[in-house]
């Protein structure tokens, strides 16, 4: 982990990250459902999922997969005290993920530009969450707004 965020300047185009890895909990899936509102029965009905669903497990929603991905990114200290603002950017679930697989991010950094304020920089990240199989899970082309070197 990085005890500091990287800056602007710092910040390579083709550097690559990874991040440590995160077991996804029943109770993970369970607390983020009720909390977001995500009460479909894919989510919440053990009994539909057993009879109904082509995962026999407990599946979580791609925001959650998501918001896990992000909090792993953050783990690292790639934009400790440097990250200014998640500007949005494309999301691409691409496989499920289920109660008990275990996740990770693999984060590269493909474009940075300056903008108009001396303080910052707008960075591109491209993320790739893959499971403990590696099988990637969800793609995402991120936007972050990056403080500059003082």
């Amino acid at each position: 982990m990085l005890a500091k965020g990287l800056t602007f300047e710092e910040h390579r185009v083709g550097a690559t990250y990874r991040t440590l890895a995160r077991t996804v909990s029943e109770t993970d899936i369970v607390t983020f459902v009720n909390l977001c509102g995500f009460t479909e029965p894919l989510f919440m009905d053990m009994e539909y999922v057993a009879r109904e669903s082509v995962f026999k497990r407990r599946a979580a929603p791609g925001a959650l997969t998501f918001a896990l991905a992000e909090g792993l990114i953050i783990q690292t200290g790639l934009i400790h005290g440097t990250g200014m603002a998640y500007l949005g950017g494309e999301l691409r679930v691409t496989a499920p993920v289920l109660e008990g697989d275990t996740l990770t991010v693999e984060v590269e950094i493909v474009d940075k530009r300056e903008t108009k304020k001396a303080d910052r920089g707008i960075v591109t990240y491209r993320h790739r969450v893959v499971n403990q199989r590696g099988e990637p899970v969800l793609e995402a082309r991120v936007q972050r707004m990056i403080r500059r070197s003082a």
